[in-house]
């Protein structure tokens, strides 16, 4: 489990945030991230804040210590790296019980500077890019806000789709059952995809389909393609119903059920496809990982 609760006696008196960095070693920068995040708690279990003195007891430190399973980037610089995800795998944990995660190997092989760019979804498979310092951060998630990359999935739709499309819908919460879930709706934010059958499966009823998301809208792909009736094959939470969706995100569904009821064992979704330029030099990686991998 990366989080782990460590506790350490207070000998001399010190503020926490002298404390974090000369005796349990933390970088400045993390010390004031766990104080922020109230991560940190002294013997009487209250929260410390930066520039609280500490005279006697103890200190308890709630600490990500990364695990690896081996997980090694696809390409990586000095300042970046680039990892070809399985399918099923978490890039972050969403609790602090989450066992394990890409951002154990990021930080595992990279350290505490090491950052997320972008996020794909858990049972997405394919590329994550990775900075691995402060400037490449900066930089990488600004060219990201900025639209500066080009990011192509493939997807494994229901029905046939004859002819390219663009889907100008845009996107906002849902205002049903599941909160996760969002929607098509006047009233939310533009969000616009490019879609381009590739092949159809005629026995199946399924299209091969490119993705391009020109906006990073959460669950953009999966809304659209669910708007135009080619809800993505495997998807859980969109074009089923919602008392389905509730069961299967609290864990009540099992493996054949979910199979039998979207298609796949897995949301069939692959990033496959990232370009971009970084320092006058121009990058485009492709995923190894066959579509149907994981």
């Amino acid at each position: 489990m990366p989080y782990l609760l460590k506790k350490y006696d207070i000998t001399e008196t010190k503020k926490v945030e002298d404390f974090l960095v000369e005796v349990v070693k933390l970088s400045e920068t993390l010390a004031h991230k766990l104080l922020r995040n109230a991560r940190i708690v002294d013997h009487k279990k209250r929260c410390l804040q930066k520039g609280k003195i500490l005279k006697s007891g103890y200190i308890e430190v709630l600490i990500f210590e990364p695990i690896t399973k081996g997980l090694k980037p696809l390409f990586q610089t000095e300042h970046f790296a680039l990892f070809d995800k399985p399918s099923g795998l978490l890039v972050h944990p969403t609790i602090r019980s989450t066992k394990y995660t890409l951002l154990d190997e990021i930080r595992y092989q990279f350290g505490d500077e090491a950052k997320l760019v972008h996020r794909i979804d858990a049972e997405t498979s394919g590329l994550v890019l990775v900075s691995k310092n402060d400037y490449a951060g900066y930089v990488l998630k600004e060219m990201f806000a900025k639209k500066e990359f080009v990011k192509k999935y493939k997807a494994l739709v229901e029905n046939e789709l004859k002819e390219e499309i663009l889907i100008d819908k845009k996107i906002t919460n849902s205002e049903g059952l599941i909160k996760l879930k969002m929607q098509t709706s006047e009233n939310g934010k533009e969000s616009t995809t490019q879609i381009c059958p590739i092949a159809y499966d005629k026995t199946k009823n399924q299209t091969l389909v490119e993705a391009i998301p020109y906006t990073g809208r959460q669950h953009q792909i999966r809304v659209h393609l669910d708007s135009i009736s080619h809800r993505i094959v495997g998807d859980p939470i969109y074009g089923l119903d919602e008392n389905f969706v509730n069961k299967f995100l609290k864990n009540k569904i099992e493996k054949s059920k979910r199979l039998q009821t979207t298609g796949a064992s897995r949301l069939m979704l692959h990033a496959y496809y990232l370009e971009f330029t970084f320092l006058k030099r121009r990058y485009v990686f492709c995923s190894k990982q066959g579509f149907c991998d994981g």
